[in-house]
């Protein structure tokens, strides 16, 4: 039987700054999503990068007195280094600036919108706000300050390449509506219905060379012009498929053919995918992504993650101090996925000691340490309550990814923790050796490695190195090892 193609992406970070656990979390909900359809069989692309050409990058760059190519280069380095520090498992990551793949695709990208007559040129002015790298209208501010920035918008005058957005509005609403694209959750979809309902406005797609210091990609017949961030940006998930190159088999294999296209973003940047981007393709005449996929900001005291605002917690020092699969336990089950969560070091000291230390690691620890070589240990749940919790578990994760609630994944992962160890504290294994029971006690430790050995496989999706580990002792332990580990070790 043939396998399911998908592909998955994450939005593509700006370089102005390192790395910050708001973007971590987004990178880890989409490698969880691509290890569970990896696990059910599809055959997954999982796709990020760094978005580099854009006038926040070179700003940045001459505070910091460094050539620009430099700048980028660095920073780009560090997002590409978050594959070891957070144990993901994407199959690429693209830069913008320096891989001509990029340059290609959206060269072509821009030069089919111009067969479609969606392109022009004309004068224009307006609110800028670099921090957003987009216009606004003044309708759109709070107080006179960019709506997600609260910052002052700076005045720009130029002539610009425009997109004909516009002519795109009732075939937008029409797919959002019908969830042909499938913007996730209905309160983001709604936004997205609401926002085009208010009418669409063409938007310019090009900057002049002079303002962007000329760095970015020229536009195709008029090199006075560099292609707009967005446009530029956006283009990332086709062009790193080989979009208008020579060899476009991973384009035709994971976007043209694939079953499902799914973007992994902020709700900060949802006009840009689900509004701007779907026109862009309609107007290039390729397919559109099947799904959006939209989660909330990760704060600090109730305010989100910047740089700017002095809170941006890096993921190298979050996992110095408990391990890359504490880090990823606490962003995908304690922020949940659609809504704002908050993060602080107290919590995630708790989770780790309470949940996984004293909730996970010593219910392995302990089921183990009983277990003696030579007991017959078949594989059976006899205890009707693990039974029906350990059965049900993979449709549980199943529902929690297919609904983008992956925190409801590792919920139902720990019911079965929970119930667990209420089963040893109920059955008393330790008293069954005492007493010389061995029947009992070899029930009771069956029934407890078979659930650790559940556990293991549907940790696999969202704690891989912890999953790891509990499957290779487990497996020892049913070859008559007698393996020792310690998943999370307290301070």
């Amino acid at each position: 039987m043939k396998r399911q193609t998908l592909y998955i992406s994450t939005s593509i970070p700006y370089v102005n700054a390192t790395p910050h656990l708001g973007f971590a979390q987004e990178l880890v909900i989409a490698d969880a999503m691509a290890r569970h359809y990896r696990c059910r069989g599809f055959d997954v692309r999982f796709q990020t990068g760094s978005d580099e050409n854009s006038l926040k990058n070179v700003r940045a760059a001459q505070d910091a007195g460094m050539p620009v190519p430099d700048w980028v280069a660095s920073h780009a380095e560090q997002f590409r280094s978050l594959k070891g520090t957070l144990d993901l498992s994407f199959d690429d990551f693209i830069r913008t600036s320096s891989e001509r793949r990029h340059a290609v695709g959206v060269e072509t990208l821009w030069q089919r919108c111009m067969a479609s007559g969606d392109l022009y040129r004309r004068y224009y002015r307006g609110l800028y706000c670099v921090g957003c790298e987009q216009f606004y209208e003044p309708g759109e501010l709070v107080d006179g300050t960019c709506p997600e920035h609260l910052a002052p918008l700076e005045t720009v005058e130029e002539e610009n390449w425009f997109f004909r957005l516009s002519r795109y509005a009732g075939p937008l609403r029409n797919l959002v509506e019908t969830d042909v694209l499938h913007v996730h959750p209905a309160k983001r979809k709604r936004e997205v219905l609401d926002f085009i309902d208010q009418g669409l406005h063409d938007f310019s797609v090009s900057r002049s060379r002079e303002r962007a210091h000329g760095w970015g990609i020229p536009v195709p017949g008029d090199p006075a012009q560099v292609l707009y961030v967005w446009f530029d940006a956006l283009g990332n998930y086709v062009s790193a498929l080989g979009y208008g190159s020579d060899d476009d088999s991973l384009f035709s294999r994971y976007w043209t053919r694939a079953a499902r296209r799914i973007h992994v973003i902020g709700k900060g940047v949802v006009r840009f995918h689900a509004v701007y981007w779907p026109a862009m393709l309609l107007s290039a005449r390729a397919p559109l992504p099947t799904g959006i996929r939209i989660h909330d900001y990760l704060t600090v005291d109730g305010i989100k993650i910047a740089k700017s605002e002095g809170n941006a917690i890096g993921p190298d020092d979050a996992v110095a101090r408990h391990g890359t699969d504490a880090v990823r336990y606490y962003l995908l089950r304690h922020v949940r996925t659609t809504e704002d969560g908050d993060f602080s070091y107290a919590r995630l000291a708790e989770a780790y000691r309470t949940e996984l230390a004293d909730g996970l690691g010593n219910l392995l620890s302990r089921t183990l340490g009983l277990i003696q070589p030579g007991m017959e240990l078949p594989g059976r749940v006899r205890d009707p309550e693990l039974s029906e919790l350990a059965s049900r578990l993979p449709r549980d994760i199943e529902d929690a990814v297919e609904r983008f609630q992956l925190h409801q994944g590792l919920r139902a992962i720990w019911r079965l923790v929970d119930a667990a160890n209420a089963f040893v504290s109920r059955r008393a294994p330790w008293k069954l050796a005492r007493e010389g029971d061995e029947v009992g006690l070899q029930e009771v430790l069956d029934d407890l490695l078979t659930v650790l050995e559940s556990l293991a496989r549907e940790l696999a999706v969202f704690l891989p190195a912890t999953a790891r580990r509990m499957q290779d002792v487990t497996r020892g332990a049913r070859l008559g090892e007698r393996p020792v580990c310690v998943l999370f070790p307290k301070d």
